[in-house]
Formats: C-alpha cells, sequence, structure tokens
C-alpha cells in the first residue's frame, strides 16, 4: 500500500527549487550541451616505493584496475618516477555521478600492496569541461598543433594556403567523380537508381558531336551516308 502523501512534491521538483542543484549543462555557440562532471580532483602521489610498485607490467595493471573503478576518470601509473596521479569524482562534488574519497582511494592502493598513506601528494580542483572535456571532443583544439617537422610560426604562415589546397583538390576529386559517376550511371541504367539515371547528362556520340541531334535513329530516317572519292 502505498503511504506516500498526496500533495507531496516528488524529488525531481525538489530539485528544481533547490538553489543548490548540479546543473549538467553548458552553453556553446549559444546551443545547450549536458556533461557529466564539471569540477571534480586530481591527486598525485609522489615518492611511492618502487618496491611496492614491483615492475613496469605491475603498474600497468595497477593503472587498469584503477580504471575499473566506476568514480575515477583518469588514472596514471609511473613506475620510473614512482608517481600516481588520479583524477576522480570526489564526494563534495556536485552531480549524479559515482563519488569516492581521497581515503577510500588511498585504501584501494593498500588492498593493491601500494602504501600511498605516507606519501607526499598534491591535490587540487580538475575543471573536468576545460582540462578533459573540451581537449577531447573538440577537435579543432588538438589540430591546431602544427605538422610534424615544422614550427607553429611556420605552420601560421602555411595555414591559410594549405587549407585553400586542400579545398580546392577536394572539389577537384568531386568533380571527377561525379564526372565518372554519370558516365557508368548512362552505360548501366539500372545499377544506380532512377535518379542518378535521370539526372545523369546523355553521352554523346562523335557523329552527334559533329551533326548534333539527339541519339538513335528518328522514324523513316534513312540516316546519312559517306560516299568515298
Amino acid at each position: 500500500m502505498d503511504h506516500r502523501e498526496i500533495n507531496d512534491v516528488n524529488a525531481y521538483e525538489k530539485d528544481l527549487k533547490n538553489e543548490d542543484v548540479y546543473d549538467e549543462y553548458v552553453t556553446i555557440d549559444g546551443k545547450q550541451f549536458r556533461i557529466p562532471y564539471k569540477i571534480v580532483k586530481e591527486v598525485t602521489f609522489t615518492d611511492v616505493r618502487k618496491e611496492e610498485l614491483v615492475s613496469i607490467e605491475n603498474s600497468g595493471r595497477l593503472q587498469y584496475r584503477l580504471m575499473l573503478l566506476e568514480p575515477v576518470l583518469r588514472a596514471k601509473v609511473e613506475f620510473t618516477k614512482g608517481k600516481i596521479t588520479v583524477v576522480y569524482n570526489p564526494k563534495t562534488a556536485k552531480n549524479r555521478k559515482e563519488k569516492i574519497s581521497r581515503e577510500e582511494l588511498i585504501t584501494f592502493f593498500a588492498n593493491e600492496g601500494v602504501n600511498v598513506a605516507k606519501c607526499p601528494l598534491t591535490e587540487r580542483d580538475f575543471d573536468y569541461y576545460v582540462e578533459m572535456y573540451t581537449y577531447q571532443f573538440d577537435p579543432p583544439s588538438i589540430r591546431e598543433r602544427p605538422p610534424y617537422g615544422y614550427t607553429a610560426a611556420e605552420w601560421q604562415k602555411m595555414k591559410e594556403e594549405y587549407h585553400t589546397k586542400m579545398q580546392l583538390s577536394k572539389e577537384k576529386s568531386r568533380a571527377k567523380f561525379e564526372e565518372w559517376q554519370n558516365e557508368y550511371a548512362m552505360e548501366h541504367p539500372d545499377v544506380l537508381g532512377e535518379h542518378i539515371k535521370h539526372t545523369a547528362p546523355e553521352k554523346q556520340t562523335l557523329m552527334q558531336k559533329i551533326f548534333g541531334g539527339k541519339k538513335g535513329k528518328k522514324k523513316n530516317d534513312k540516316g546519312f551516308w559517306f560516299h568515298g572519292v
């Protein structure tokens, strides 16, 4: 039996009235996009004992097990430097995703045989949208780097000319493809369908190019004869 009060406001409406509710959207070029996180945490443990990390391979497996944790967004275990960096969703974050505390992370490492409780650590706020989302999902920010073998200054000088040449090359390739497509459509009308067949220009024979007219003989047309001299 349902014992809820009839006039009780549901949880969603309560969240809407709460001024501290999590805003899961960002505005880009006037449009709203949903993001799962905003401000999370990045913690770095240094001077981790190599005896506990065991080897490069074992460190790689530890990094993989870290990434299996739902609240962990990014993890990096560096055996040679004795450093572990983890971006995680903390208990204090205002989002709807699964969370973990720094103490729980330390406990996780202890269960894996790595004691980071006494290691020097630094922790900072990590802007998920600026430092992770924008980099991964905004291609121009990645492709802006100069090509291999060129400095940033050289690339800035040649970038406009390079993009112009690339655009012209794409247009020529497209025109060449359409020319081939049209010829193929006329030769194989049953393959590419009615749309292309009717829009493709009719291919003329040499006689039609010289004397004009459409392909095929007209009714009662006896044709045109050349006589040798």
